[in-house]
């Protein structure tokens, strides 16, 4: 047997079907079936949330509801209500809704940037100065999320220097952490450790997120592959919903419930409930009108937990996950 070393007790999760999911999904949700959704993830013992973007409408309609589904979701105080936000306008929008936490997003590829914020990759920086500012003002979190940092649909390898660079100007902007994107999912275990071996020498105590894409089935080897590197903060998507734009059919973010249940088969604690999960997973499958790429919600919760440390599923639990869909 391989052992598997320095892996850790427990992992964050942090769940973005709401808006990395959604925003990919030709059916448009009615805002009040959003906030159906985002309280039933409540339930589930998530501590953080992406609840969706302020951007452009007319490039993004599934997000044009965002300030409403802010105002009217049920908010709990111990749960991160985040967004994301590509400019100034943006975050200006994500403070008059009162988002706990908001994330500038930039690509660490020049043509991957001007496609998808039509800036370069200076430009983004300058704008990501300005909205620092703002957000540090409204005394409002602010994180930095990387695209591409592990390889670029236009320009395929991404340096790992110009990471490193990117990363060193976003945390003296204040972020107070780096998320980093798999955004087509071409990362690979060993590059996945690479390139956070590197933000580690280079800032060993700054906090690293992994936001990793299964596009070519490899979301959950990279998931442990960074943790055995010390990452313990993960993205992830109800029901595996989301997908990739440069890979159509494919799938995109990795599921959140069939990552919090490889985890607790390992012995790792994310406090998440599994079962309430498979339930958002049913919820969000009918709501979408279609079957979502999700494992555990098809073959069911097994029961191996390691050393007894993880609650047992009690019969009624497992019964419901593993013969109870909703299509």
């Amino acid at each position: 047997m391989i052992p598997l070393t320095n892996l850790p007790a427990t992992v964050s999760i942090r769940e973005v079907g709401p808006r990395d999911g959604l925003q990919n999904e030709d059916r448009i949700l009615t805002t009040e079936q959003k906030i159906l959704l985002i309280n039933a993830l409540n339930n589930s013992g998530l501590r953080q949330i992406e609840v969706g973007s302020f951007v452009n409408p007319r490039y993004v309609p599934q997000m044009a509801d965002t300030a409403e589904v802010f105002a009217r979701i049920e908010r709990r105080p111990d749960v991160i209500y985040s967004a994301i936000a590509p400019n100034l306008r943006g975050a200006q929008r994500a403070i008059e809704a009162r988002a706990d936490s908001v994330q500038i997003f930039l690509s660490a590829s020049e043509s991957h940037n001007q496609s998808n914020v039509r800036m370069s990759i200076n430009e983004s920086l300058a704008a990501a100065a300005d909205i620092a500012l703002a957000l540090n003002d409204a005394q409002i979190e602010f994180e930095a999320v990387l695209s591409v940092v592990f390889g670029c649909p236009f320009e395929n390898d991404v340096p790992i220097e110009r990471v490193v660079s990117m990363t060193e100007r976003l945390l003296a902007l204040g972020a107070s952490q780096i998320t980093l994107g798999d955004t087509t999912g071409m990362a690979h275990p060993r590059l996945v450790q690479a390139v956070v071996l590197a933000l580690r020498e280079r800032f060993p105590h700054a906090p690293l997120r992994l936001h990793p894409h299964s596009a070519r089935g490899a979301g959950l080897a990279n998931v442990l592959a960074a943790l055995e590197v010390g990452i313990d903060r993960i993205d992830a998507s109800i029901g595996g919903i989301g997908g990739c734009p440069f890979a159509p059919g494919a799938p995109g973010n990795i599921c959140t419930e069939d990552t919090v249940h490889m985890l607790h088969e390992m012995g790792i604690d994310t406090g998440l409930d599994i079962p309430k999960l498979v339930s958002c997973a049913k919820l969000i499958e009918s709501l979408l009108g279609h079957e979502v790429p999700g494992q555990v919600i098809k073959g069911g919760i097994c029961g191996h937990i390691p050393g007894g440390s993880m609650r047992p599923w009690n019969e009624a639990e497992v019964l419901d996950a593993q013969t109870s869909r909703t299509v």
